[in-house]
């Protein structure tokens, strides 16, 4: 069940996922999520990575021992054929190790998966190799268009990026065209 408005919880297959935008949050429950995702990485989560999993929607599952699941939608803007897109980006999934193979991942993207339908043009995030197949699973695919940002120099392709970047429909809308390129809004780090 999700509440009309604001932060949340949805219980169902035995488990409750909690939302909630990042000010909500506090900072004891935004540390945990910080090592989380640290762990899940093997360290490997710069401070640009978290930076970018700031500022939007949270969805995470705890238990007894505290924070065992995580993700995150965060609005991005992308140029498409002359037309301007918000779309919902997902960063900073992650299961705690001990957690792993028992659906916390995918109960986590069926909460991000409702923001991203009730307020974004499409969805997209980058993929782990570990990772991929959960979202594939989920309906998520790969873009077969270019990538490119919008710079402080103007518009830089992306040829490294893509294959890597999934994207997913909201609400039933379409995709756009992969016959034009997705040109992403500027970010330190990754842009995608």
């Amino acid at each position: 069940m999700w509440p009309g408005e604001g932060g949340g919880v949805w219980e169902g297959d035995g488990m409750t996922v909690r939302t909630a935008p990042t000010h909500a949050l506090g900072a004891e429950r935004l540390a945990a999520v910080r090592a989380l995702l640290d762990a899940a990485f093997d360290g490997d989560f710069s401070a640009a990575d978290w930076d970018h999993a700031l500022g939007g929607v949270h969805a995470w599952i705890e238990d007894a021992t505290g924070l065992v699941a995580h993700g995150a939608v965060v609005q991005r803007r992308v140029l498409h054929r002359g037309r301007s897109y918000r779309i919902g980006y997902v960063e900073g999934v992650a299961v705690r190790a001990d957690a792993r193979r028992r659906g916390l991942g995918g109960a986590v993207m069926d909460a991000l998966e409702r923001v991203v339908d009730g307020t974004h043009r499409f969805g997209a995030l980058s993929a782990s190799d570990e990772g991929a197949a959960l979202y594939r699973g989920r309906g998520w695919r790969v873009w077969d268009g270019r990538i490119a940002v919008l710079g402080p120099d103007g518009t830089v392709p992306l040829p490294e990026e893509e294959g890597g970047l999934l994207v997913r429909p909201a609400g039933g809308l379409d995709l756009p065209d992969p016959g034009a390129p997705l040109v992403f809004d500027w970010r330190d780090g990754d842009v995608v």
